[in-house]
């Protein structure tokens, strides 16, 4: 089985020199993925497990776009799977909460182990569907990587956007047509971030979803 020191290693070596609290984030997402390994011994969490993919497709995927949370005070990750990309952006952003919603309960449980073990203080795993978490609790940001079309993805978080919260969404490079589409709806949908994966292993684009109504009430 793949060890912590193989996973800190090549975290080492992908992670941007500018991600802050660098030091702490090798160490605590090398114990992260060493704990998804294991458990994935006995359940269903990712087919992403050599050290150098998972830390580009797990982590640094996670984290490249960190700057676009750093002004939320509370962020929802919707469908958090294994706790990507709540676990590592909680360790770059710490005066940040992250409330970790996720239905299938045995992965919750693990999620709920690994934020114990890793020492998250500023961390919550919620065993639900996201889109009622959004309508029981304030949220200022919801993200997801890749859990639905956002035509899905605003039908689920309507009332969430219109309370003011917004959807910043984790895409592949084509999103042209997904924006047309959102663009019917009464919201404000703009690309905000492209990067590319190291390796050659994709590029994302980073959208953010708000209400028109929302901000015409808060202007």
């Amino acid at each position: 089985m793949m060890g912590n020191v193989e996973f800190a290693e090549e975290l080492e070596r992908v992670l941007p020199s500018d991600i802050p609290h660098r030091e702490t984030l090798i160490e605590k997402a090398a114990r992260h993925l060493e704990l998804i390994v294991a458990a994935n011994e006995y359940m269903n969490l990712t087919r992403i497990l050599s050290p150098r993919d998972a830390a580009i497709k797990h982590v640094y995927d996670s984290v490249a776009p960190w700057r676009a949370f750093r002004n939320a005070r509370r962020v929802l990750d919707a469908g958090t799977g294994a706790g990507f990309p709540g676990v590592p952006l909680s360790v770059v952003l710490p005066e940040t909460q992250f409330l970790l919603a996720e239905s299938i309960g045995k992965k919750a449980r693990f999620v709920e182990g690994a934020v114990e073990s890793l020492h998250l203080p500023n961390v919550h795993v919620i065993v639900d569907r996201a889109e009622r978490v959004a309508e029981a609790r304030h949220v200022d940001v919801i993200t997801a990587r890749a859990v639905a079309p956002l035509d899905r993805l605003l039908d689920l978080f309507g009332k969430a956007l219109k309370r003011g919260a917004r959807l910043v969404l984790y895409k592949g490079p084509d999103v042209e047509a997904e924006l047309l589409e959102a663009r019917k709806r009464p919201v404000r949908a703009e690309i905000i971030s492209r990067y590319e994966l190291p390796d050659g292993s994709g590029a994302r684009t980073l959208l953010e979803i708000q209400s028109v109504t929302a901000r015409a009430r808060t202007a």
